[in-house]
C-alpha cells in the first residue's frame, strides 16, 4: 500500500532531501540519521517531546496501529497523552513535502523525543480538547478487548470514550465525596456465603462470585449494597444492567443508601449532553460509583474494586458493533486486570458463569433450597391436569388448567400473560396441513399485522387470493400468536377486567396491586405494586424452546424466571402456569427453580460435544472467496479445527437485517473455527493478522469476524 500518512514506514514515502541526508549517513558509517529538524515550514516544533503517537479514529483493521505526528511548539502544553486531536491523514507527496490529505481525529496516547519515521513527520493540526479522556489504564483495556475479538483498537475506543460535548468540558465536576459508611448486609443474609462476600469486599479484597438472585423484588437494593460496601472501602464500584429500568431501580436502591454525589447513572435515557456531563466526573474521579446499561462497561471508574453484571444471559449486553465485544467478557478482563471483585447475578444463570464456577474462578452465590422454596410461587404445567378430564390440555393454546388459575388469581391482584412474540399475529400457516403461509414474490411470511390486511412480513405486499402451494387449502391459522391479539382474546373472555400490555412500542413501568390482565412480551414485562403479581401465564412455550438455536432452552429459563420472579410467593397464593411440555430439561429446571442446575447440565452436555464456552470459536462469514481466501491465509493453532464452511440464509429485499447478516440478495457463507481452552488468544491474534494481510495486498473481498458467537445453530 502506498504511504500516505505520516508515521508509516514506507522509506518511498520520505522526501527527497531527507532520503538523501539518510544515505549519506549510511554511507558515512553512522548508524543514526542526522537530528531532524526543529521547524515544520519555519514554525518552531515542540523542543522536549516533538512527536506525539497517535491513535486515528478508523476503524480499519490493516491501519490498527499507532501513527506518529509533530507537535508544534504552540500545542505543546496542550497536546498530551489522552486528549482528542485532529491531523491529516492520506496525505500525498508534493516536492518532497507531505501535503494534503483530510482531516480525522484521533487520540494522543503518547509524547516521544523521536520517531522510527524515516521520513517527514505531519504536524499535529489541531488540538480538540485538553481534556485527557483516554488514560493508560483505559487505553490497556481497550486494547486487550480488540486483541481478544479481533478487532481494531480504534473500534473498541469509539464505544469506550463518548462523543464530545463541549459545554460539560468546561464545567468543573464537583469535588470528590469521602468513601460513606459500610451498608448492613440487608438481604444478603438470606445468602449463606453473602455476608462473607460483603467481608471481603470491605477489606479491599477481590472475591469473585456467580448470584444466583432469590425471586423478588430484593435484587436491586443487594446489588447495591454491594456496590456501597466497595464504595466504603474506598475503591470504586461498577454494575452493568441490560436495559435503563433496571438501571434505573438499582441506582435509586443505591442512592437510597449513600445520598447523592457518590455516584452516576450512565445510561442513554439521559440524553448525550448529561451522560458525558456523568462520564467527565468518572474519569476525572470525581466520582467513583457508575451503574448504567452496556457502554458503562468501559467507564473508567479509578481504583476498581467490584465490577457487576445483572442477568449476562441477556442479549442486550452484546454490542451490535464491531468488533461486538460482550459486557461480560469486558468485566472479566478488568477483574483480572485491575485486580478487582466481580459479581455475575441474575435469577437465572448461563454456562458461561457455571464454566466460571467449575474452573474455581468464581465462587456460587446461592440461597438454601428451604429458603428458595418460601420465596418462590408454584410452579404448575400442563401435565398437573388430568388428561381424562381435559383431553385438550397438551394441545391447545389456553387449556383449563390456566383458565382456572387466571379466574382464581384475578380475585387477588393482577395476572402476568407472557407471550413469546409482539404483534397482533405474527406467523401463519394453512388450517389444513400447516404448511408456513408465505409471500409468492419474495417467500417472507405473510402476516395481519395490527388485525389488516394479509400482507407480507418482508416486503409488504398484500395478499388477495392466498391458497396453499402444497395442499391447495385456501384458510389460514395462526401459529403464534402476538401479544396484542392475545390481549384482544382475553379481553372478550373477561370483558369486566382492564387489559394492559408492554411491548417494545410501549413498554409499562409498573402496573397497580388492582385486578388487570397484564400481556407482555418478554423482558419488558412490568413490576406489579404491593405483593406482586398473583398469578403469571407462560404462553407458547414450545416457541421460544424450538427455536434452532443452541441457547434456546437457556434462554426459554432466563426469560420465565425473569416473569416468575415477579409473582408473589407460593405462602401468598402466587402461581405461574407454563404451557410447554412438562418432561424437557427447561420445564423443570423452573419447577424445581434451578437454573444453577440447569446450567450445570448445559455445561456438561456443551463439554461432551465440544461446544463454547468449553471451547474457544470462531465464526467467519462472507462471500465463498473471502471465507476460503481468509482461512488459506490465517496460520491457525495446530490444534483448530474448521467447521464448514455452509451456506446463510439469503436476506430477502425488505427482511429486516440483523448485524452481521448478508446484504439482500448476496449469497454468504459461514465457517467456524473451534480451538480448545488456552488457545482462544492465539486463534483470534491468528485470524486478525490474516485478515490484515489480506487487507494490505486487496486480495479479495473481506470476511467478517465474530469471536464467540452467541447465536450458533
Amino acid at each position: 500500500m502506498t504511504a500516505r500518512v505520516s508515521g508509516e514506514r514506507d522509506s518511498q514515502a520520505a522526501g527527497a532531501e531527507q532520503l538523501a541526508l539518510i544515505r549519506a549517513s549510511v554511507r558515512a558509517g553512522r548508524k543514526d540519521p542526522p537530528a531532524r529538524p526543529r521547524t515544520w515550514r519555519g514554525a518552531p516544533l515542540a523542543g522536549e517531546l516533538p512527536v506525539a503517537r497517535v491513535l486515528v479514529d478508523k476503524g480499519l483493521v490493516h491501519l490498527d496501529r499507532f501513527f506518529d505526528y509533530a507537535v508544534p511548539a504552540a500545542m505543546d502544553a496542550d497536546a498530551t497523552p489522552g486528549v482528542r486531536v485532529r491531523v491529516r491523514f492520506g496525505a500525498g507527496e508534493r516536492g518532497g513535502r507531505r501535503e494534503g490529505g483530510g482531516l480525522i481525529n484521533g487520540f494522543v496516547v503518547e509524547r516521544r523525543a523521536t520517531s522510527d519515521f524515516p521520513g517527514t513527520l505531519a504536524p499535529i493540526a489541531q488540538v480538540l480538547s485538553t481534556e485527557q479522556v483516554l488514560g493508560p489504564e483505559l487505553l490497556r483495556l481497550c486494547r486487550a478487548v480488540a486483541d481478544r475479538y479481533a478487532g481494531a483498537l480504534a473500534d473498541v475506543v469509539q464505544l469506550a470514550v463518548p462523543p464530545r460535548r463541549a459545554r460539560p468540558e468546561k464545567q468543573p465536576s464537583p469535588p470528590a465525596p469521602a468513601p460513606p459508611a459500610a451498608p448492613g448486609p440487608g438481604g444478603w443474609d438470606r445468602y449463606p456465603r453473602g455476608p462473607g462476600f460483603l467481608a471481603a469486599l470491605a477489606r479491599g479484597e477481590a472475591p469473585r462470585a456467580v448470584w444466583t438472585a432469590l425471586p423478588g423484588p430484593g435484587w436491586p437494593d443487594e446489588l447495591a449494597r454491594a456496590l456501597a460496601t466497595a464504595l466504603a472501602a474506598g475503591r470504586g464500584a461498577l454494575a452493568v444492567l441490560p436495559d435503563g429500568r433496571a438501571a434505573a431501580r438499582v441506582d435509586a436502591a443505591l442512592g437510597a443508601l449513600l445520598g447523592p454525589g457518590h455516584h452516576v447513572l450512565l445510561t442513554a435515557d439521559a440524553g448525550p449532553e448529561e451522560r458525558y456531563r456523568n462520564w467527565l466526573a468518572v474519569s476525572r474521579g470525581a466520582v467513583r460509583g457508575v451503574v448504567g446499561t452496556r457502554a458503562a462497561m468501559f467507564a473508567p471508574v479509578r481504583d476498581l474494586g467490584l465490577a457487576a453484571i445483572w442477568d449476562d444471559g441477556d442479549q442486550a449486553h452484546a454490542d451490535d458493533r464491531a468488533p461486538q465485544p460482550h459486557a461480560r467478557d469486558v468485566l472479566l478482563l478488568r477483574a483480572a486486570h485491575e485486580r478487582a471483585g466481580l459479581l455475575l447475578g441474575g435469577h437465572a444463570q448461563t454456562v458461561e458463569a457455571a464454566q466460571l464456577l467449575a474452573t474455581g474462578f468464581a465462587a456460587p452465590l446461592t440461597a438454601g433450597r428451604e429458603t428458595v422454596r418460601l420465596s418462590a410461587p408454584l410452579v404448575r404445567t400442563v401435565g398437573d391436569m388430568d388428561e381424562a378430564r381435559d383431553a385438550a390440555a397438551r394441545t391447545a393454546r389456553l387449556p383449563s388448567l390456566a383458565w382456572q388459575t387466571l379466574r382464581d388469581a384475578l380475585g387477588r391482584g393482577p395476572v402476568l400473560i407472557q407471550v413469546p412474540r409482539r404483534g397482533y399475529v405474527p406467523r401463519l400457516a394453512c388450517e389444513r396441513c400447516r404448511e408456513p403461509a408465505r409471500c409468492r414474490h419474495c417467500h417472507g411470511p405473510l402476516t395481519v399485522p395490527d388485525g389488516g390486511e394479509l400482507r407480507c412480513g418482508w416486503c409488504g405486499r398484500e395478499e388477495q387470493s392466498w391458497h396453499c402451494p402444497e395442499c391447495g387449502g385456501g384458510r389460514l391459522r395462526a401459529v403464534v400468536v402476538g401479544a396484542r391479539r392475545t390481549a384482544e382474546e382475553l379481553g372478550r373472555a373477561f370483558p369486566a377486567v382492564p387489559v394492559r400490555t408492554s411491548g417494545r412500542d410501549h413498554v409499562l413501568e409498573t402496573v397497580p396491586e388492582r385486578p388487570a390482565l397484564v400481556v407482555s412480551t418478554p423482558g419488558a414485562e412490568p413490576r406489579a405494586e404491593g405483593p406482586g403479581y398473583a398469578a403469571a401465564l407462560l404462553l407458547d412455550g414450545w416457541a421460544l424452546l424450538g427455536r434452532p438455536d443452541l441457547r434456546a432452552g437457556e434462554e426459554a429459563l432466563r426469560r420465565w424466571l425473569a416473569a416468575a420472579a415477579l409473582v408473589r410467593p407460593q405462602e401468598e397464593g402466587g402461581t405461574v402456569v407454563v404451557l410447554a411440555e412438562p418432561t424437557l430439561r427447561p420445564v423443570q429446571a423452573l419447577v424445581r427453580w434451578d437454573p444453577a442446575g440447569h446450567a450445570e447440565r448445559e455445561l456438561a452436555d456443551r463439554a461432551a460435544l465440544g461446544q463454547p464456552p468449553v471451547s474457544r470459536m470462531a465464526a467467519v462469514s462472507g462471500l465463498p472467496e473471502a471465507v476460503d481466501g481468509l482461512l488459506a491465509t490465517a496460520e491457525l493453532p495446530p490444534d483448530a479445527e474448521i467447521l464448514g464452511p455452509v451456506p446463510l440464509p439469503v436476506t430477502a429485499a425488505g427482511q429486516p437485517r440483523r448485524p452481521g447478516d448478508p446484504p439482500p440478495g448476496e449469497v454468504w457463507v459461514r465457517a467456524l473455527v473451534r480451538v480448545p481452552p488456552g488457545s482462544g488468544g492465539a486463534l483470534a491474534a491468528a485470524l486478525k493478522a490474516a485478515q490484515i494481510a489480506r487487507a494490505t495486498h486487496r486480495a479479495g473481498p473481506p470476511a467478517r469476524i465474530r469471536i464467540d458467537p452467541p447465536d450458533i445453530g
